[in-house]
């Protein structure tokens, strides 16, 4: 490789032309293999480079960046960057960038599809007619909740959150939300109500979870605040594993409280095929899909390598991570 020249390492492979920000000037080296770089050969690129485009997979923390004296940006192909030490990057002069806004509709489709998926016990009834256990039409079997008319609690009224609440709109879902601070804006444009979260778990029909993994929400949605939920209430999520304790949502589901739970992401990923929250069927479970688009996948990567650009050629990069601002 040319010494003059940055170095970035791309931690999987992406899709074609979405490098496009960083040829030409850059030594860009991708990762071939399907499985993530493992931690040892991770540390040993990163000793070697400029700047990294990281998945949420990759784990970095403050013992890698101490051993990478020559890393300048660490760009998450991600909204999320819980994955990421902010706060040693910083301390290192490392910034550290992330990918908001290009993945809302694929996500909050997604939200959609589990709701659905939920409150009309789609795996459940498909289960049932592979097996061979459909016999006969009956007016008991497989009811499910209607939309029509029903709550949908959404936790964090960002991009997402908004989002999803549009499309739950289309189908007659009144809106209640609970965020750090009120929307007036959305208040208006969506007809929602602004509740305290303690208030919106009892009142909904549906809760849908959109908000970053951090301190003040990790275990957001705890043993006592899963009881405070309407009974045969659907919990979805499409933020993060560790914003609810999953122990306590298996107690839930398992002992009936819940109705269903829509997941799209866990607090171990990959979630291993025994997990008893795989066990429950009211548990619609899918392996971390929400950006999973041709498009969506293609613009995160694009803005990665946008963001890893623009740090390495000394300009403020388009979307540093809120903490970086």
């Amino acid at each position: 490789m040319t010494g003059d020249r940055p170095r970035v390492f791309v931690t999987r492979q992406v899709p074609e032309g979405a490098l496009a920000p960083l040829e030409g000037w850059a030594e860009v080296e991708v990762w071939p293999e399907f499985l993530p770089p493992p931690r040892e050969e991770l540390a040993r690129r990163l000793a070697a480079v400029d700047g990294v485009i990281t998945m949420v997979t990759d784990r970095i923390d403050d013992r890698l960046l101490a051993a990478a004296p020559r890393l300048r940006v660490v760009s998450n192909c991600a909204v999320g960057y819980d994955n990421v030490d902010v706060a040693a990057a910083r301390r290192r002069g490392i910034v550290v960038t992330h990918t908001p806004g290009v993945l809302t509709a694929a996500t909050a489709d997604l939200t959609l599809a589990l709701i659905l998926a939920c409150a009309r016990r789609l795996t459940q009834a498909e289960a049932d007619l592979r097996a061979g256990r459909w016999t006969t039409w009956h007016p008991l079997q497989w009811l499910g909740l209607e939309l029509d008319g029903a709550t949908l609690g959404i936790v964090g009224l960002g991009r997402i959150g908004r989002a999803v609440a549009r499309r739950a709109r289309a189908f007659g879902m009144r809106i209640v939300y609970f965020s750090r601070r009120r929307d007036p804006a959305a208040e208006a444009e969506l007809g929602a109500a602004f509740r305290e979260l303690d208030q919106l778990l009892a009142e909904a029909d549906v809760v849908s979870l959109h908000v970053p993994l951090t301190a003040q929400t990790r275990h957001l949605l705890d043993r006592q605040r899963l009881a405070r939920m309407k009974r045969g209430a659907i919990l979805i999520n499409t933020a993060r594993g560790d914003v609810v304790d999953e122990q306590a949502l298996v107690e839930a589901l398992h002992s009936g409280h819940l109705g269903a739970a829509g997941l799209d992401v866990y607090s171990r990923e990959p979630i291993p095929p025994d997990h008893p929250l795989l066990q429950a069927p009211n548990v619609v479970a899918l392996p971390h899909i929400g950006s999973a688009t041709e498009r969506t996948r293609w613009r995160m990567a694009r803005l990665a390598a946008e963001n890893c650009a623009a740090v390495l050629q000394g300009r403020r990069p388009p979307h540093p991570v809120p903490e970086m601002r």
